[in-house]
């Protein structure tokens, strides 16, 4: 459990697979209460179960790409637990791996809506409750990605969302700082998820070449959440980012 006596509340999006489940698993484990948001309910439920946290998680299957969905999940986490400490705004997806002259309209739009727009609206939805919540404030942690500073090949519709979701952080935290609240961004590489079985398989890399790429344990992610969840509202980690050491970013390319 937690060393802190009173119980928290975060919300985590994204939360039925990968980054966002081992986030609230974490979370969990370190005695937080946790509304897991995602657009399937199942996986949200099998977290929930495996979490063996009892009524200390709570899913509510939510389209972060829908303003008012993304109000209804606030409303449900405050009606069930009072308010919202956290908010690892996690949700994202990518694109075909394609030229960027062959990337349709529809798959940008998929990729703007769910990691930029979906983004903006649960950090607005969260700086409403925080800023109005009793003791005031809280903390917001952007999941931007190793792509919000180089990006890979064929890759424009995720690496310009991630670049802005570096925007988004940025402003956000400026604009929290009148009301105590902290926001911050991790920026993650190579965690060995669904999504990036590819990079293991082998992927292609900016001289035309196709390497695996090593990949890092995912609770190593949510270790790294928790690290940041828990620091007081006085501290903020305004960028982290975590990798596989050996990974090909640093002199990428």
């Amino acid at each position: 459990m937690s060393k802190h006596s009173l119980p928290r509340t975060a919300i985590v999006t994204g939360a039925g697979s990968g980054i966002g489940k081992s986030a609230a698993l974490a979370l969990l484990a370190d005695g937080w209460q946790v509304v897991l948001a995602g657009r399937r309910a199942d996986p949200l439920h099998h977290a929930v179960d495996e979490s063996g946290a009892g009524t200390r998680a709570l899913a509510v299957p939510t389209d972060v790409t829908n303003p008012d969905s993304v109000a209804q999940l606030f409303r449900a986490t405050v009606d069930a637990y009072g308010r919202v400490d956290l908010l690892f705004n996690n949700a994202g997806i990518g694109a075909p791996a394609v030229p960027l002259e062959d990337l349709t309209a529809e798959q940008w739009r998929a990729v703007v809506d769910v990691n930029l727009n979906g983004m903006f609206y649960c950090l607005q939805a969260a700086f409403r409750v925080m800023k109005a919540q009793s003791p005031r404030g809280g903390r917001i942690i952007n999941n931007g990605s190793i792509s919000a500073h180089a990006p890979r090949p064929r890759s424009i519709a995720y690496t310009a969302t991630k670049h802005a979701v570096t925007g988004l952080t940025k402003t956000a935290a400026l604009d929290g700082r009148a009301y105590d609240i902290a926001v911050g961004q991790i920026d993650i590489g190579n965690a060995a998820t669904e999504m990036t079985e590819r990079m293991a398989a082998g992927i292609l890399q900016a001289n035309g070449q196709i390497m695996e790429e090593p990949r890092m344990d995912v609770g190593i992610v949510g270790q790294s959440v928790v690290y940041m969840a828990n620091l007081p509202l006085q501290a903020n980690v305004l960028f982290h980012t975590v990798m596989a050491t050996s990974m090909p970013f640093v002199g990428r390319g």
